[in-house]
């Protein structure tokens, strides 16, 4: 069954059906839009609507970005408590699904899928004889059909090839991620769905704008002819006109008319200069329906730092997490159950896409600090305040410690001996008769640097407030600079 399905795989990659230019698709009368409410028609929308594209483009590439862990579940149920495993046959499968994407690849195609027709498919393929699953591949949605069974729900699948064969899929063949449908159990509900008139109107107003300026939607003016023309009479006219005037190089050029005929100008209305406004409101449209701003897709009117930081995390909270939860529960809930009793007690995760918010995280943090001080002063053990606040363990001495009085304290404390090594230079006194008591006082200060020191002893020596010479005598004091470890020198 593998060898087949992926056999077909390789020839629907080969036979994909190129881009229809829009002129073939305008006129196969909706075939790819508006009456067509397929997943084909859904998934070409894509390429046919920038505003569309812009939105898919930009989910399915902040989904892809993020990255993923495996990791064993703890017995207290704690997701910080959680040991990350490194090494798995599931851990490597989902980094490298098939041969040819990475994991980064084959989100941002599932992704596609799922923003445009409500629904992702993987089909995961096996070798003969080998039960673990070898490959997982992103399936087109036009390609799968889910099989009901009246008693067991779902029986299995079946996924057309591109040649019409029919190849049937087991239940653990096939793996499906859907918006659900309230319509239908077996499929999903794509946003394209609701907006294909707008579709339709957006991409029709941008062809009227492309055949106004080529060719001209409708004619700047008009010729009037007194006289009934004949066939031939006509038909040169027409060649010469289109000859002269036809195209965006011809255009305003000076008009000669013969045969008596009078040119009468015809000026744009407003209806047609309102064709700007219409495919603006078409893009509303598209954006709300996928319930995103301007600003997520790049439109940036007016923002600041703040502003594009709250977008961010916006997006992240409301596009991106959504779609990286339905991964996780396909991954932990359809695809780890198939590596059996090697994958009990595993769990995918993602790493958290929210941009941390320093602001808020310092709210937070003096939030807890404060809940965990009135705890304390309520007489509850300190062993439990910090895991019920969720602050990390920290050694607990069992008192508070003093207040400092000053900066210079609050320093000292901080830095110990290295506060009092850093001051420099050091009062060096001689203990005689002679000494004077202010020198006496000096005798071992610090100074931090020489124009401190210099300041109570100009030049290096004589203490300011010396009282020696009212006796006759010299100073006593004097500052000397010392090394780090208070040597002097």
């Amino acid at each position: 069954m593998a060898r087949t399905l992926l056999g077909a795989l390789s020839n629907a990659a080969r036979t994909a059906t190129p881009p229809v230019p829009f002129a073939s698709r305008a006129q196969s009368h909706g075939r790819f839009f508006g009456s067509n409410r397929s997943a084909e028609g859904q998934m070409r929308a894509m390429s046919a609507v920038s505003t569309l594209f812009a939105i898919v483009d930009r989910t399915s590439n902040a989904t892809a970005l993020v990255d993923w862990k495996l990791y064993r579940k703890s017995k207290s149920g704690k997701v910080e408590d959680r040991v990350e495993v490194t090494s798995h046959a599931a851990l490597d499968l989902w980094n490298k699904p098939n041969p040819f994407m990475p994991r980064q690849e084959f989100v941002e195609s599932s992704t596609q899928h799922y923003d445009l027709t409500g629904e992702t498919w993987w089909v995961i393929a096996r070798a003969p004889g080998f039960n673990l699953p070898l490959e997982m591949w992103p399936v087109r949605p036009d390609r799968i059909t889910p099989v009901p069974d009246p008693e067991t729900f779902l029986k299995g699948y079946v996924y057309t090839s591109p040649d019409g064969e029919q190849i049937p899929l087991e239940l653990d063949e096939v793996i499906q991620l859907r918006r659900p449908n309230p319509l239908d159990p077996y499929r999903g509900l794509s946003p394209v769905l609701s907006i294909l008139p707008d579709l339709d109107t957006s991409r029709y107003a941008a062809e009227w704008s492309r055949a106004f300026f080529i060719n001209s939607a409708q004619p700047g003016g008009i010729i009037e002819v007194p006289v009934h023309l004949g066939d031939t009479e006509w038909d040169e006219m027409r060649e010469r006109w289109a000859e002269q005037h036809k195209g965006v190089n011809n255009a305003h050029k000076v008009a000669i008319v013969e045969h008596g005929a009078k040119w009468v100008d015809r000026t744009i209305s407003q209806r047609d200069m309102q064709f700007v406004e219409l495919r603006g409101a078409t893009a509303d449209r598209v954006r709300e329906a996928y319930g995103i701003s301007k600003s997520a897709i790049g439109d940036f009117e007016d923002i600041n730092r703040a502003s594009a930081l709250a977008a961010k995390s916006w997006f992240a909270e409301q596009q991106t997490i959504p779609r990286l939860e339905r991964i996780k529960a396909a991954l932990n809930h359809e695809l780890l159950p198939m590596f059996g009793a090697t994958a009990q007690g595993l769990e995918f995760d993602y790493c958290d896409p929210v941009p941390p918010d320093p602001e808020t995280e310092a709210q937070t943090l003096t939030a807890r600090a404060e809940a965990a001080a009135a705890l304390r002063t309520a007489g509850w053990e300190p062993a439990g305040i910090l895991s019920a606040v969720g602050l990390p363990e920290i050694p607990y001495t069992g008192a508070p410690a003093a207040a400092p009085t000053s900066w210079g304290e609050t320093v000292a404390g901080l830095l110990g001996d290295d506060f009092e090594n850093a001051q420099r230079w050091v009062v060096v006194t001689e203990d005689d008769d002679d000494r004077c008591g202010p020198c006496a006082e000096q005798d071992g200060r610090t100074y931090k640097n020489r124009a401190q020191a210099y300041k109570d002893y100009p030049g290096g020596s004589g203490y300011v407030k010396c009282v020696g010479a009212e006796h006759g005598n010299e100073c006593r004091c004097r500052v000397v600079k010392r090394g780090r470890k208070g040597e002097g020198s």
